[in-house]
């Protein structure tokens, strides 16, 4: 793995999946303890995934959980499914069970997506209005994120922003519905210009078979992958990878 990719890219990898979510989670502790130091909060988006599941039950250990004030994080969701809240495909469910069950949270401070599988237009609509509530800003301010914690699908795809989907195309809005033909589904899903806009993006990957999306993504040419799409813009970009997924780099 050449050293001048590892350094440009800020890539960390580590010796396997355990490792990975473990420094996952010490990240996580360190952004959170400066983000409530300097402004009184820990703003989160949280992803669903296979991935993530286990940095979410490393941060739920009691020895790594006590070491983060719950009361002052603040979490929302950053893609989901189109499926009931009771169904084993949400990601709602999945962090929930995983995480926000288990630390203490305030419930206010948990924005969760309502009726995703009712109506995805009006849920998208109705948690754009959520977020811009929370963070009261003017006129086409963005909102800024402290930890944006993103996965990487076999397809290059990040979010639910897919390959060919119309939300790739999205200026404006923060968070909508886009429709997967490839799925042949709806997501719902957090936009560029929030995701780009965050203090603290973290890309969270693994596994042997995705590591030549990864190469793609990170030597091959721009615009071909959803995931090459996001830049901090106003922050700092990280890519945590254990060796199987960083094994063609």
């Amino acid at each position: 793995m050449q050293t001048s990719l590892m350094e440009t890219k800020n890539i960390s990898v580590f010796e396997n999946y355990d490792a990975l979510v473990a420094a996952t989670a010490d990240l996580f502790v360190k952004l959170a303890e400066d983000a409530i130091k300097e402004r009184g909060k820990f703003v989160t988006s949280l992803s669903g995934g296979s991935t993530p599941k286990g940095f979410y039950s490393r941060l739920a250990e009691k020895e790594i959980a006590s070491r983060v004030d719950w009361s002052k994080v603040v979490v929302f969701f950053g893609d989901e499914r189109t499926v009931p809240y009771t169904s084993a495909e949400s990601n709602q469910r999945m962090i929930t069970e995983h995480l926000l069950s288990k630390v203490a949270l305030n419930r206010e401070n948990v924005f969760a997506l309502s009726d995703p599988d009712m109506d995805p237009k009006q849920t998208a609509i109705d948690y754009e209005r959520t977020m811009h509530e929370f963070f009261r800003l003017s006129g086409d301010e963005l909102p800024q994120f402290d930890f944006m914690l993103l996965g990487l699908g076999d397809d290059g795809h990040t979010a639910s922003l897919f390959p060919g989907s119309p939300a790739l195309a999205e200026t404006r809005r923060w968070f909508v519905d886009n429709q997967v033909e490839q799925l042949n589904s709806v997501r719902l899903t957090t936009t560029y210009p929030v995701i780009n806009n965050s203090r603290n993006i973290i890309f969270l990957a693994s596994g042997k078979g995705k590591a030549g999306v990864l190469k793609d993504v990170l030597t091959g040419p721009e615009g071909k992958y959803p995931s090459q799409n996001v830049k901090a813009e106003n922050g700092k970009l990280y890519w945590y990878l254990d060796k199987d997924i960083a094994s063609e780099l």
